[in-house]
């Protein structure tokens, strides 16, 4: 099993940032990727950003792209979102998500940090 724990969720005003962190521990033996989504009050999942383990390749969502940048620590197991001029759209609980090969979905998810924009 895996299990991860989201941090560094909080309230921030427009056009500031925040870092949110998710540690990995358990069977961390085969991350292939991992992934940050987030949930806004009243609609859907959505991804975020992503990272694979392997060679550090990236991917973002339109919406985030030039605003956040995820990144991990592989000594630690880590990966981090850094998120740069906030708007309130970007209000939603942030979930890290692990996959451990290309095929798998998203096994594997954290219980999400609360992150609040105001206007």
């Amino acid at each position: 099993q895996v299990q991860l724990v989201e941090s560094g969720g909080g309230l921030v005003q427009a056009g500031g940032s925040l870092r949110l962190s998710c540690a990995a521990s358990g069977r961390t033996f085969s991350i292939y990727r991992m992934g940050w989504f987030r949930q806004a009050p009243g609609k859907e999942r959505e991804f975020a950003a992503a990272i694979n383990w392997n060679d550090d390749s990236t991917r973002y969502a339109d919406s985030v792209k030039g605003r956040f940048t995820i990144s991990r620590d592989n000594a630690k197991n880590t990966v981090y979102l850094q998120m740069n001029s906030l708007n309130p759209e970007d209000t939603a609980v942030y979930y890290c998500a692990l996959k451990k090969d290309l095929i798998a979905a998203y096994g594997y998810w954290g219980q999400g940090t609360r992150v609040t924009v105001s206007s």
